[in-house]
């Protein structure tokens, strides 16, 4: 007996109903009201008594997972692009240009496509200055700044506040581009930075280091609207580009034939157009031999330069001319071959107008190119005065662009790291073209990419919809065209046609129909007013300019 533990029998089933006790409060759920007493099942409020204990656990649970909407505040309004001093403001300065030039009315309605095609669309007050210019003085301000850009308002952050790190941090890049975009005061510039992005389409899939998709993205920034010749000649040196189309393995003892072909396909020449055999391209890759770099795994690919031991020093024939080329010489080859112009100004005039220029337009132009010395600004400033760009069909914004102007007439800062995915939906990543071709600008819009640019306005709204007080105490007599016109204002006014503005009078017409209470007449109001700014602007009026 002295080896015989006394159990007390009481003990396990209170320990078993502190476990079932435990396991009862973590199942029920964190939200649900303290119980009240029940009432007798015999009593007459016993049916009333569970129904307000449902409501009032659904009213608690909702509450706590409401978050509060954060108010996106105003930016201050960058100032609008001017014209240059000494002549620009005089009434009869006009741009030189050997084609026609558009003689019609220049109002807002042509300034806001100006500001579209050359830019990212207006920032409040934007169209009205430019209209105020004139046709030419407007182009000029756009071509022709004096000094460097400058940024307006808050600068860009993550969904926490903090400052953007752009060499490091995924997404951020993309985040910081656009930032320039919505806030510069030079939009061409932004905008001229962007079309060489996509033109000579470098990505950081392939090469890996977000600080140097950075530098050539300031390589094409300072080239924004110089010399062609010296851009190809600038970009064939690009870290970035060395990485992204195998330079650094294209040695005299094992030529690659990757960027010879792309300079000549996609940068300069075009392809199936006789401008080059098998033959060029391999002897241009030999041309283009002599690049190396270090790598370490602090640094990433570094130290870029040329070196002479691998470069192929014996004599090649590139397009019927034959002697000791080197990279630099293949690069000017490529800019001075006869049929380098009119692709030149075929690629570059399609950035801004959808439809070929007329045939005599683009022997002009040409001419123009090659007398100027491969000088891109001239080109850039007869297309933007061709009657084509203000008359002609309308043009499908490509997504950044389609955000950077909803941002720039909404004043909205980059706050959020949530643009990058959303423009991924939308088809678009900055930095992250899908190939060597660039994006495709006939899949802006189709049923992959639609989705995306409705949400996209969506978070663009986030933080400026009525809610609240603004709802429940909505004007009760307002018509569904003043609601349009309430709409069209929150968006600076952009131009709608006839049809797309029927279409949304009558949506907001038949979503308030029938016999409502006044609470209802108000409520539906100003929720309708908030449906409307949405729908407008993914209205295909503003999807296109």
């Amino acid at each position: 007996m002295g080896d015989t533990k006394w159990v007390d029998p009481v003990a396990p089933a209170d320990a078993a109903a502190r476990r079932r006790k435990r396991r009862k409060r973590k199942t029920r759920p964190r939200c649900q009201p303290k119980r009240r007493p029940r009432a007798r099942a015999d009593s007459l409020y016993a049916v009333d008594s569970k129904r307000r204990r449902r409501k009032a656990k659904r009213r608690v649970c909702q509450k706590k997972r409401r978050k509060p909407v954060r108010r996106v505040p105003l930016q201050p309004v960058p100032p609008p692009p001017a014209p240059p001093s000494g002549g620009g403001a005089a009434p009869e300065f006009r741009l030189s240009s050997p084609v026609a030039t558009w003689s019609g009315a220049f109002g807002v309605r042509e300034a806001e496509r100006l500001l579209w095609r050359a830019g990212f669309g207006p920032s409040p007050g934007h169209a009205q200055a430019l209209a105020g210019m004139g046709l030419h003085r407007a182009v000029a301000a756009l071509t022709r700044p004096e000094g460097g850009q400058t940024f307006t308002g808050a600068a860009p952050t993550d969904g926490d506040g903090n400052p953007l790190a752009p060499e490091d941090a995924w997404g951020h890049d993309h985040l910081w581009f656009l930032d320039r975009m919505v806030r510069t005061d030079q939009p061409l510039v932004e905008r001229m930075t962007l079309i060489w992005h996509d033109w000579f389409a470098t990505s950081n899939d392939g090469v890996g280091q977000q600080n140097l998709m950075l530098a050539q993205n300031e390589l094409f920034r300072r080239h924004w609207l110089g010399s062609f010749d010296q851009l190809v000649h600038d970009v064939t040196a690009d870290p970035a580009m060395i990485v992204w189309l195998n330079l650094d393995q294209n040695t005299r003892w094992n030529p690659n034939e990757n960027y010879a072909r792309e300079l000549m396909e996609l940068f300069t020449l075009g392809a199936d157009r006789g401008a080059y055999t098998e033959t060029d391209v391999r002897e241009l890759a030999r041309a283009l031999t002599g690049w190396d770099n270090d790598w370490s795994g602090e640094l990433g690919y570094h130290n870029f330069r040329f070196v002479q031991n691998r470069h192929d020093a014996s004599a090649k024939t590139v397009f019927g001319q034959t002697g000791a080329f080197g990279w630099e010489q293949a690069a000017a080859m490529c800019v001075r071959h006869p049929l380098h112009a009119s692709f030149f100004v075929e690629k570059l005039w399609s950035y801004f107008i959808p439809v070929p220029p007329p045939d005599g337009d683009r022997a002009a132009l040409e001419q123009l190119y090659v007398q100027s010395g491969w000088q891109v600004r001239p080109v850039v400033e007869a297309i933007l005065l061709h009657p084509l760009l203000h008359e002609g069909p309308r043009m499908v914004k490509p997504p950044v662009v389609f955000l950077a102007g909803m941002l720039r007439a909404l004043r909205r800062a980059i706050d959020t790291e949530a643009w990058t995915w959303l423009c991924e939906g939308a088809g678009q990543v900055l930095f992250h073209p899908p190939d060597v071709s660039g994006w495709d600008d006939s899949r802006w819009l189709d049923t992959s990419t639609v989705r995306g640019r409705w949400e996209l306005v969506g978070y663009a709204l986030a933080g400026r919809e009525l809610e609240d007080e603004a709802i429940t105490g909505y004007d009760i007599s307002e018509t569904p065209e003043t609601a349009l016109a309430l709409a069209r204002a929150a968006w600076g006014d952009p131009q709608l046609t006839g049809e797309t503005a029927a279409v949304l009078t009558a949506f907001a017409e038949a979503c308030v129909a029938g016999s409502l209470a006044n609470w209802q007449r108000r409520q539906y109001r100003g929720l309708r007013q908030n449906a409307l700014r949405h729908l407008l602007y993914f209205s295909p009026d503003l999807q296109t300019s």
